[in-house]
């Protein structure tokens, strides 16, 4: 904190391939803000459950796996128990197995105190997918990135064959669909835009462009408050 004020948070939601992460992480560092990837701590759980063959449906079994994560956010790295996890929990498998782990109040509930210890000074960008609604409703700008089901599912294509992965626009697309119909779904936390959220809408913006537009939005609220960190 700064003269007794608590830091700003920047919350970024949407659903998977939105480009909200890449938004999210370059607001971050236009400000000088810290980052959190939401979403990498249930991909970690998920990660150390498939490791260790830990049923995803059995809540009282992953609880704990996320009590006891041990995880450090670097520019660019995860680590979890001091090894770096970051392409490991990206692969499709974890990414469906996170969707699934995420659904336990259990799991949610212990991952809730870690993602709000990021938040200090001189301010956090949050992004997932209950940053605003949940983790960090007081947050000072709210943000809802989103793109078609189409276009989320082209940017996974054209990323994953990128890396050498064999996979099929269609497959994909069905896949996005589903995620976005179980995550919409849940009793816990669904995806949804907080009511007080700006729906940026990326499906024919640039990065930049969408980027620019968030750095904008939280400027245009600095003056109101000359007592927050700025950075």
């Amino acid at each position: 904190m700064t003269n007794g004020a608590t830091p700003p948070v920047i919350a970024i939601d949407g659903p998977a391939a939105s480009g909200k992460g890449t938004v999210a992480a370059a607001v971050a560092s236009a400000l000088g803000f810290h980052y959190l990837d939401s979403g990498s701590f249930y991909r970690l759980v998920a990660l150390r459950a498939l490791e260790r063959g830990t049923a995803l449906d059995d809540a009282a079994a992953v609880a704990p796996l996320a009590i006891e994560l041990d995880a450090v956010f670097r520019a660019g790295e995860i680590r979890m128990d001091g090894r770096d996890v970051t392409q490991a929990i990206r692969s499709e498998a974890v990414a469906a197995a996170a969707s699934h782990v995420a659904v336990h109040r259990a799991v949610r509930a212990a991952v809730l105190a870690g993602q709000r210890s990021f938040l200090r000074p001189p301010g956090l960008v949050a992004d997932g997918r209950d940053m605003g609604t949940v983790v960090f409703p007081e947050a000072r700008l709210k943000v809802f990135v989103t793109a078609s089901a189409e276009e989320r599912a082209l940017r996974r294509y054209k990323q994953l064959i990128a890396k050498g992965n064999s996979v099929t626009l269609e497959g994909l697309l069905r896949n996005i669909r589903e995620r976005d119909a179980r995550d919409a779904g849940r009793a816990a936390a669904p995806l949804k835009p907080s009511h007080d959220a700006v729906i940026l809408d990326t499906t024919d913006l640039t990065i930049d462009a969408a980027i620019d537009e968030v750095l904008a939005r939280y400027r245009k609220l600095l003056p109101s408050s000359p007592n927050e960190p700025i950075d």
